[in-house]
């Protein structure tokens, strides 16, 4: 019994001790009334020519979402633990770092909600995990895509049409 028990343990304990290392580790918030720096409008000094390509717009792809000028990202904090079972026995986890394109202006009202969205987020993992999608190429774009899909869609029932879409910023499958 402590044989299959260990690996889940100690997943949890070194996501929980990475947890703890990206809390004291980061850097401390920028202030939010500060100056954006670009890059692309650098000041050049005089003599030479200033000129500044525009990006090529001919290979962007239709299927690929480009966030609104007025976007702004929400990191869910913490990872989501996913086991995967089969035949009653934990045979994987799935580890996995969301993030949400929001409107703007919406940061103090995602943190009072997290605890709910995070909630309805776990239940679609689990369903997902449930209906075999993070089995075999669980990367694969399609599948990925269907996942995005039914957490955007719980996300807009429970915040509105201000999220604009859910982001899988990190995932990873653990196999004992």
């Amino acid at each position: 019994m402590l044989k299959k028990l260990l690996p889940l343990v100690l997943l949890l304990i070194g996501t929980g001790a990475g947890i703890g290392v990206a809390l004291v580790l980061a850097p401390p918030k920028a202030d939010d009334h500060a100056p954006e720096e670009n890059a692309d409008h650098a000041p050049t000094s005089g003599g030479g020519d200033s000129h500044v390509e525009p990006p090529d717009e001919t290979h962007s792809s239709s299927q690929i979402p480009v966030s609104a000028p007025d976007s702004e990202f929400f990191k869910m904090t913490g990872q989501f633990v996913v086991p995967l079972v089969k035949d009653d026995r934990v045979t994987s986890m799935i580890v996995l770092s969301l993030s949400l394109e929001t409107g703007p202006n919406l940061k103090e009202r995602m943190h009072a909600r997290e605890p709910k969205l995070r909630d309805l987020f776990l239940r679609v993992l689990f369903d997902h995990a449930s209906m075999g999608g993070f089995r075999g190429s669980f990367t694969q774009a399609d599948r990925l895509d269907l996942l995005r899909g039914a957490l955007r869609e719980v996300a807009r029932k429970e915040m509105g049409n201000d999220i604009r879409d859910v982001l899988i910023t990190d995932i990873g499958r653990q196999d004992s």
